[in-house]
């Protein structure tokens, strides 16, 4: 029997119940036949707005097919929206230096490395505790850059994103010249990119029989696209008759274009046939962005129907294609262009 569960929550200074459970079409259509529901993009998850929320009619709906768990719920009450109470994500900003995310913004750095820079930025700031983080030495930051490497043991790419995020402040917030404070930079280890074979790319898309998620996983790899690349594809990039697809700005802000192979182009006919969708590529039941955790669930839920016994990311995929047409020696710049 399915399983999902019901938790309380507090958005946008509402009460509302959210509904979680493992990605599952079946499921989906449950709930969008549910009074009341709707998918919540900010959250990702589909919800209902807490005071018309109607529990036992909820329960009987799905008595017999779906396991409800509502243990969460009797602790709503202890969760009460109130004016005096800000968000997070709120609390959060009022954290950050005056001007530190309106700087990002208006450099047009993406969501995420917005997200990224106050997170590590916060944490920063919450090491010196209430000392003027205007009046510090170099020697005050190289100790926390030693704090998180001893301490944290964080990554070589995770203290550059904080190095970044530092230097941020001082150069772009405070106006200070350039590498006021030198910050050595970790060398980055030079691995090789894990791939698939293609013997292991075809038994995914076997298992993959839902033609809207065959097409997500098969545009990953057939055209080497990013996660980022594939939900941010409009359905005008599509050039049918070059047989390219076009990619918008996405990594570094560069446009490119990728090839779309002739089963490629059919599959992609008979899902536009099929979903026919707005403006997005793929769109999600709200006929909005899809989002990137969408397309992971999809891949993982695939990669266990095909009993490969590891871990698969969608950038695997994007590897995967760049190594296969290498080895049906496909000339390397071609490649990188």
């Amino acid at each position: 029997m399915k399983n999902l569960r019901l938790k309380p929550d507090i958005h946008k200074q509402q009460a509302i119940v959210k509904v979680t459970f493992a990605y599952d079409l079946e499921l989906i259509d449950l709930i969008k036949k549910q009074k009341g529901a709707r998918w919540s993009q900010t959250l990702k998850t589909w919800c209902f707005v807490k005071r018309d929320f109607q529990l036992k009619r909820f329960y009987e709906s799905l008595k017999g097919q779906v396991f409800v768990d509502y243990s969460q719920l009797k602790k709503a009450s202890s969760i009460t929206p109130t004016s005096s109470k800000t968000s997070k994500a709120s609390q959060t900003e009022m954290q950050l230096p005056k001007g530190y995310k309106e700087q990002l913004i208006l450099k047009r750095y993406s969501q995420n490395t917005v997200k990224t820079y106050c997170s590590c930025f916060l944490k920063f700031k919450e090491y010196f505790g209430g000392k003027d983080i205007n009046s510090l030495s170099n020697a005050d930051i190289k100790g926390f850059l030693l704090h998180l490497i001893q301490e944290k043991r964080v990554s070589p790419s995770t203290q550059n994103q904080y190095i970044n995020a530092i230097k941020f402040y001082y150069e772009k917030v405070l106006k200070q010249a350039r590498m006021s404070f030198a910050m050595e930079r970790p060398n980055k280890a030079k691995e090789l990119p894990e791939v698939l074979t293609e013997h292991e790319v075809l038994m995914i898309l076997k298992n993959t029989t839902n033609i809207k998620h065959k097409t997500v996983l098969s545009l990953l790899y057939s055209s080497g696209l990013r996660v980022g690349e594939l939900i941010g594809l409009r359905i005008q990039d599509v050039v049918w008759d070059k047989n390219y697809l076009f990619i918008r700005g996405e990594k570094g802000k560069k446009d490119r274009i990728t090839l779309l192979s002739e089963q490629m182009a059919l599959l992609l006919k008979k899902y536009l046939q099929r979903y026919k969708p707005n403006y997005w590529m793929i769109e999600n039941p709200e006929r909005k962005q899809y989002s990137s955790s969408s397309v992971r669930a999809i891949l993982k839920n695939s990669t266990k129907k095909a009993t490969l016994n590891k871990r698969v990311i969608p950038h695997m995929l994007r590897h995967s294609f760049a190594t296969h047409l290498l080895e049906k020696e496909t000339d390397l710049r071609y490649i990188q262009e």
